[in-house]
């Protein structure tokens, strides 16, 4: 059973670098079969897809944030990570990390065979 847990500060300056962890168990991000993204869910708003990416692929990025967004892993944690730089209030949202054995750039966790329960990320001062 594939399961995720995402993790990270609750609390972001605005202007500072937001940074999640998903860790991922009953499946290795070093096998280059599976999809990995991060989306997320604002007060107010619909879902937004942030990105997606492979162990051996190029990386997938929403455009509105690709200037933003940087993707990392831990392979012998079997963890990857989400940077979003210079956060305002806005990027405020409950975050959370999906995968599956398809590329999908979907706002809808329905669309992902796996998912993380979520995480709250509130950018204030």
């Amino acid at each position: 059973q594939v399961q995720l847990q995402e993790s990270g500060p609750g609390l972001v300056k605005p202007s500072q670098t937001l940074s999640l962890t998903c860790t991922v168990s009953g499946a290795s991000i070093a096998i280059d079969k599976y999809y990995w993204s991060w989306l997320r869910q604002s007060p107010g708003k619909g879902p937004e897809w942030i990105g997606t990416f492979s162990l051996g692929g190029l990386p997938y990025y929403n455009p509105a944030l690709k200037s933003r967004t940087s993707y990392y892993r831990d392979i012998p944690k079997n963890q990857f990570m989400l940077h979003l730089s210079s956060v305002t209030p806005e990027d405020t949202a409950v975050y959370y990390c999906a995968g599956g054995g398809t590329p999908s750039l979907s706002s809808s966790l329905d669309d992902y065979e796996y998912w993380g329960q979520g995480f709250q990320v509130t950018v204030s001062s």
